[in-house]
């Protein structure tokens, strides 16, 4: 049994390093690029306020296909997808034409169908491996989403200041193409079929009733998902800040390998760091130490104290989501999981919109370092909402057994 676990995983995880590569290149290098041309802070984080409406828009129906449909057939299609993206890219500035709107329509690609590819995976996690093994697979994924993703937007950094656009784009379709083969040779044991007929829009509709039957639990599922906009929205925040400040590219990479590596000794860790308490409370001791770090961030004279809280950041950043990941995989049905994530992420994507709204305010004043402070706000009040929230979910839990 446990060679047949083995086998199964092993192409999976092939398939999640190499997307997180592709993605990793497309989605963390390419703003840097746009950032070289003077004044294009207001330009990257307009940018990113359309992919995540573009993404707010399109989550209620990805969620609900991913609901509907086989969940690796999805994984192949994003890949195949991202592989044509980079490819184009590769072909236009290959024939010497040279494209920031280009750039921008690609990333938008690679965002809109890096979220679909996200959800499904989660879907596809829960439906795939049994339920002993998701805390093992929890930390296997973590490491190689943050090597991968995070160091390929480092390397890619590096890269394009090296190479040219041309060898970029080739480098990332290889990376795709790598993965879509990688996710066709992966063994699924499908479990989710439609054994009713159900209209697309219908079981669309049934979103809103899977959220009011358990309104804390999904609440404080929200508050805990704010872990994702804080991230990108430093992502964001980061290079805009160093731009202004004339700090170069390597110190950009810097912090994500910060970021990356952090979060790679909680994929090496999580076994034995899930068993510290219950996912709520590894969930909200997490976040609040996430927010103090932000604090630390906001504080640092240089890069170089910067790049050690966002170590720190890391690793408690993507304890809290393993955390959550692993509960929702033992509390919420197969048949639910994809409308599920799609309730969180279109919720996390309005706070990415409202985040990014935030940057181009304050880098159009000349505060972007305040940025920093306003996200450990928000990450505080959310942890005060999440320990009420705790209390909420123990008491109606008593409830339930008592009437039982």
């Amino acid at each position: 049994m446990e060679l047949t676990v083995k086998n199964r995983a092993r192409p999976y995880l092939t398939g999640k390093l190499f997307d997180g590569i592709s993605s990793g290149l497309f989605m963390m290098a390419l703003p840097w690029i746009m950032l070289s041309t003077p004044n294009m802070g207001v330009f990257v984080a307009m940018l990113a306020l359309t992919c995540t409406a573009l993404s707010f828009c399109l989550t209620p129906i990805f969620s609900t296909l991913i609901d509907r449909t086989s969940r690796k057939h999805l994984l192949i299609w994003v890949q195949m997808l991202q592989t044509c993206t980079a490819l184009l890219v590769a072909l236009v500035y290959g024939l010497g034409y040279e494209s920031l709107w280009l750039l921008a329509i690609a990333q938008i690609v690679f965002w809109t169908s890096s979220n679909l590819a996200w959800t499904a995976n989660n879907a596809f996690t829960q439906e795939n491996f049994e339920q002993h093994e998701y805390a093992a697979l929890s930390g296997k994924q973590e490491v190689i989403m943050q090597g991968a993703t995070l160091g390929a937007g480092a390397l890619g950094v590096l890269l394009l200041e090296r190479w040219g656009m041309y060898e970029f784009a080739c480098f990332a379709a290889s990376a795709s193409a790598i993965a879509t083969v990688s996710y066709i040779l992966t063994p699924y044991r499908r479990q989710l079929r439609q054994s009713r007929v159900v209209s697309f829009v219908a079981q669309m509709k049934e979103s809103r009733e899977i959220y009011t039957q358990r309104p804390h639990f999904y609440v404080f599922l929200m508050l805990s998902a704010l872990s994702y906009p804080i991230l990108t929205f430093l992502t964001k925040l980061v290079p805009i800040w160093f731009s202004e400040m004339g700090i170069s590219g390597d110190w950009f990479a810097g912090y994500n390998i910060a970021f990356g590596t952090g979060s790679l000794m909680t994929g090496l860790l999580v076994s034995r760091l899930l068993g510290l308490g219950s996912h709520q409370l590894i969930m909200i001791g997490s976040m609040g130490l996430a927010a103090i770090m932000l604090v630390g961030m906001s504080l640092s004279p240089s890069p170089h104290f910067i790049l050690v809280f966002t170590f720190l950041f890391g690793t408690f950043n993507a304890l809290n989501r393993i955390a959550r990941t692993n509960w929702m995989h033992h509390s919420i049905r197969i048949d639910q999981r994809g409308r599920a994530d799609g309730g969180l992420q279109m919720f996390a994507t309005l706070a990415q919109s409202i985040s990014y709204v935030g940057i181009a305010f304050l880098s159009h004043f000349g505060i972007t370092q305040l940025g920093f402070f306003v996200a450990a706000g928000v990450m505080l009040f959310a942890v005060f909402m999440m320990m009420r929230l705790n209390n909420r979910l123990h008491y109606v839990h008593k409830i339930n057994q008592s009437l039982t």
